[in-house]
């Protein structure tokens, strides 16, 4: 029963009409946020379509277009995808968080398209630092970066290089 609260939440949030914010990436399917107002939440993910693509899908850092996912669901695309996306909405920034980043944070697409990931030392192997971004009433945004806590008694060889398996 409580994972059904999922089919619940809500797939992405606009801030003050300028930062468009989801899990994953925007969709083939879809042609603006009002598209995005017009799905039907209340529904298990499925494994095709706009709203799988809010939460599967990838900016890529090279090529244009849209191609298959490598992780087999969704979509990567490319600048251009972006671009058009945050013209058309009228968009200062898209705001995601499927990926894991070094950082924490990551920026792409000429600054349009910000990646947050808030787990650090993913799968306690990753060595990754985390974020939390916050907005204030003017938008200037803040990134808050930490590392895992520490567990007492236990030491780690934490490397600053990003895994194969992620590639």
């Amino acid at each position: 029963m409580f994972t059904d609260l999922f089919d619940y939440l809500p797939l992405t949030a606009l801030i003050e009409g300028e930062i468009f914010c989801m899990h994953g990436g925007w969709s083939p399917s879809l042609d603006s946020i009002d598209d995005v107002r017009e799905l039907d939440r209340v529904t298990e993910v499925p494994n095709q379509g706009p709203v799988c693509d809010l939460l599967w899908c990838d900016p890529m850092d090279f090529g244009s277009g849209w191609s298959p996912s490598p992780r087999g669901i969704g979509f990567v695309f490319g600048r251009d995808v972006t671009e058009e996306m945050t013209h058309t909405n009228g968009l200062q920034v898209i705001a995601r968080a499927h990926q894991m980043v070094m950082d924490g944070y990551s920026w792409a697409h000429e600054d349009k398209m910000l990646t947050i990931f808030s787990a650090p030392n993913y799968c306690c192997r990753c060595g990754n630092r985390a974020c939390i971004l916050e907005v204030d009433e003017k938008l200037r945004r803040t990134f808050m970066q930490f590392d895992r806590a520490p567990v007492r008694g236990k030491t780690y060889a934490v490397t600053r290089r990003l895994p194969d398996y992620f590639y």
